[in-house]
């Protein structure tokens, strides 16, 4: 089994009880995920399989999609509904449409402390739950879009699409700062990562061999070159070949259709950057 599983992730578990259902399910070892949902979020998670799972390197830069919701009128320690209060309630009044417009584009974002960014190796929420200080580190994250979907105050309803990385939990608490009030995420669901798609998804439960997506249908975003049997050899040796295509990477065939190599693509060689067969 070489492929992507697109799984309806359901509340309640981690993305690595994912992982493992889907391990025993097929008893398979190499099995992992491409983008970690919290475990009271739903919806999209790629499980990749077999060799699939070397392919993860190249997905980072997808966007992600999400619905949800937020509660204004208090904080919480981990950012959402699950956590312990940390301010008093207060109403929302603030412009909450300035706010959003003030948190769209390019951020220095600060993880929640109770997530799994490790502060010197460690998970950052290992160090929360000992009560340790936890000095987060801010990353680089784009909001491409940030809209009310509906709002009748305490609860507003949202949609979002962002870089990954980006957490969503984060983006609520800075929205609930800006407004003074304090917020907190409700729920959420995520309905795109890269070219996974909540109306592709399938129920873990449910899922079976048949439904995996095979690799030559991964990475589409790239160009498609299809090589002679001499440059098939040469590729599947890690050694580079004439070709040209206008990306920064490619996905190289042989003539039988079968996905042999991701390649960069630099003035007019082709170089194979992960063999995968």
């Amino acid at each position: 089994m070489h492929g992507v599983l697109n799984i309806d992730k359901p509340a309640g578990m981690t993305s690595h009880d994912v992982v493992q259902a889907v391990r025993k399910k097929f008893n398979i070892s190499k099995v992992g995920h491409f983008g970690t949902l919290d475990p009271i979020a739903t919806g999209v998670l790629p499980i990749a399989v077999g060799k699939a799972t070397r392919i993860a390197q190249f997905i980072p830069s997808s966007p992600k999609e999400y619905e949800g919701e937020i509660r204004f009128g208090f904080a919480t320690n981990t950012y959402d509904r699950e956590g312990i209060p940390i301010s008093e309630e207060r109403p929302l009044e603030g412009n909450v449409e300035d706010a959003i417009r003030s948190l769209t584009g390019i951020l220095d974002q600060f993880p929640p402390p109770f997530s799994a960014k490790k502060i010197g190796g460690v998970p950052a929420h290992k160090l929360a739950r000992k009560n340790r200080v936890v000095e987060m580190r801010s990353a680089r994250v784009e909001i491409r879009e940030f809209e009310i979907v509906a709002i009748h105050p305490p609860l507003m309803e949202f949609r979002v699409v962002c870089s990954p990385g980006t957490y969503i939990r984060s983006l609520a608490h800075d929205l609930g700062q800006r407004l003074g009030c304090g917020a907190h995420l409700t729920a959420l669901r995520r309905t795109r990562s890269g070219e996974f798609r909540i109306e592709d998804a399938l129920q873990l439960n449910h899922v079976s061999s048949g439904d995996l997506i095979p690799m030559e249908c991964l990475l589409e975003f790239m160009p498609r070159l299809e090589v002679s049997e001499s440059d098939e050899a040469k590729v599947l040796h890690g050694n580079q070949i004439r070709g040209e295509a206008d990306a920064q990477f490619a996905r190289i065939f042989n003539k039988k259709g079968e996905f042999l190599a991701v390649a960069s693509i630099e003035s007019g060689w082709v170089r194979p950057r992960l063999v995968l067969t």
